[in-house]
């Protein structure tokens, strides 16, 4: 079985701002490059789950989103890192309740299933206590970081 990284987007990879959907206010965390490069190195397999209400608002669109995550996966890829995928919730909790949006785990079970993961030695890395509630619900191990904090503080917690 694989081991994972599991990954919010805003205020973990990206500098947490609001609604983030312009790719001019999509700006990439110091040491993001880094860190991503040593787990992939240790064999963690990279995930990235993201709520995205700002689509349910009708703030911005699935496009909107699909343009942020394209530049991503090209930045990362630039620095040899691979994202297994990026999943992504487009539904605001005023508009009904939904599985895929966290803390639900609806997106960390279907990465487990899909990449083999196994849970009690992958772990999900958030800025909010949705994140680590999304993960542990599945047996992944949850670690809540400060928002725009560097990877490189919680990076001695995973061997």
């Amino acid at each position: 079985m694989n081991k994972a990284i599991f990954l919010d987007r805003d205020g973990v990879i990206n500098f947490e701002r609001g609604f983030t959907f312009k790719l001019e206010d999509f700006k990439i965390l110091p040491d993001v490059f880094e860190v991503l490069k040593r787990f992939q190195a240790k064999g963690y397999l990279l995930i990235v789950i993201s709520n995205q209400s700002g689509i349910g608002k009708n703030l911005y669109t699935q496009d909107d989103v699909e343009v942020l995550h394209k530049y991503l996966l090209n930045e990362l890829k630039k620095n040899k890192i691979q994202l297994q995928e990026v999943y992504y919730c487009v539904h605001h909790p005023d508009s009904g309740k939904c599985l895929c949006r966290k803390p639900d785990a609806l997106f960390v079970e279907k990465a487990i299933a899909r990449f083999n993961i196994d849970p009690l030695k992958s772990y999900f890395i958030g800025d909010k206590e949705r994140d680590v509630e999304a993960g542990e619900k599945c047996g992944v191990k949850g670690i809540l970081i400060e928002a725009n904090s560097s990877l490189k503080l919680i990076e001695p917690l995973i061997p």
